[in-house]
């Protein structure tokens, strides 16, 4: 396993780490999240995420209770959540609750948030800690000096961001600075083949100047870029499920025929390349030297098996294979995009 530092940070996560979306509490029970971590474990995967908005919490239950299980040492584990949406299942049929200040990253609910997801994953201290969205209802300031606060209280060792801009983290970071609190070290956006602005564009100018790292989440562009879609949803797959048909717009129109059409012509690529076109999209993310982790997710061992050969492909992707693959994506930021150049 390749281990790469949190931007400037010291501390190192794996390259390819493991994510409990969609699976954990929606297709998996604790022995089969278990089965799944225990063989990332094993292959050197040491960062494991989460979020309290995850099967409204029931994710980290299922984390927590299979960690402990597990029996791991914590010293070897890098442990995340992410706060913002905190409601509960509503018991009375699909959907989830939420109290007035369930929502958002105002003090309160950070502090309450936080000691909640801590409770359901059996932990003392998760390693990072993220604001899942910005909250336009709430003065950055206030979420800073709450984030400030959870880790001088030894609740989270490093805070982040999640689908902020670029402009928002820089606010919260010269905030920070001004303050002498504790900055933003990372952030979670979503990076693939077929969604790259934000991350090699917007955010160029921060990995340099604030040292920013990357956790990055949909690297196969919610399933995408497995090639499982096209020829249509199959059964069972994350689009069939109820509570994510809000995903189907990115497969549905002009635009969704667009990606897919790209992903038939990758597919020669992974045969030369003797791959699988989800591990050519994996081992792609990983050659983009500020990308600090790519999270992966599975609901079966032999999936987590898969995702971890995608680190055999990135010696194969040459210069020429590479600039092989821009072709095809036809997406590559513009100098004016890129913000670095």
């Amino acid at each position: 396993m390749d281990y790469r530092f949190l931007g400037k940070s010291g501390l190192r996560v794996s390259a390819l780490s493991f994510g409990s979306w969609v699976t954990f509490g929606d297709q998996m029970d604790v022995d089969s999240a278990l089965a799944c971590m225990a063989e990332a474990f094993d292959a050197g995967v040491n960062f494991f995420d989460n979020a309290e908005a995850y099967a409204a919490g029931r994710s980290e239950i299922i984390m927590g209770q299979a960690m402990k299980k597990a029996g791991w040492r914590r010293e070897d584990l890098v442990v995340s959540t992410k706060i913002f949406w905190g409601g509960r299942p509503n018991p009375d049929g699909e959907g989830y609750l939420y109290g007035a200040n369930d929502k958002g990253l105002s003090r309160k609910h950070i502090l309450e948030g936080t000691d909640a997801a801590l409770k359901r994953l059996q932990l003392d201290y998760v390693d990072l800690i993220f604001c899942h969205r910005p909250d336009v209802d709430t003065p950055i300031e206030e979420t800073v000096w709450a984030m400030n606060h959870v880790l001088q209280q030894g609740k989270a060792l490093y805070w982040g961001t999640s689908e902020w801009s670029a402009a928002q983290i820089r606010r919260a970071y010269d905030f920070a600075r001004r303050e002498h609190l504790i900055p933003p070290t990372m952030e979670q956006p979503q990076y693939n083949m077929l969604h790259r602005n934000r991350v090699e564009a917007e955010y160029a100018p921060l990995y340099d100047e604030i040292g920013l790292g990357t956790t990055i989440w949909s690297p196969l562009a919610s399933g995408i870029l497995t090639g499982k879609y096209n020829d249509g949803i199959p059964e069972g797959s994350r689009l069939s499920l109820p509570s994510y048909k809000w995903l189907l717009p990115i497969i549905e129109g002009a635009e969704g025929k667009s990606k897919l059409d790209r992903v038939r012509k990758l597919q020669p690529v992974a045969a030369e390349l003797d791959c699988t076109l989800a591990q050519l999209a994996l081992a792609w993310c990983l050659t983009n030297e500020d990308v600090s982790t790519v999270i992966t997710g599975a609901s079966s061992v032999a999936q987590v098996r898969e995702n971890l050969k995608a680190l055999d492909v990135v010696p194969r992707l040459t210069i020429d294979v590479l600039e092989q693959i821009e072709d095809i994506l036809d997406n590559r930021p513009t100098p004016e995009q890129n913000w670095r150049n």
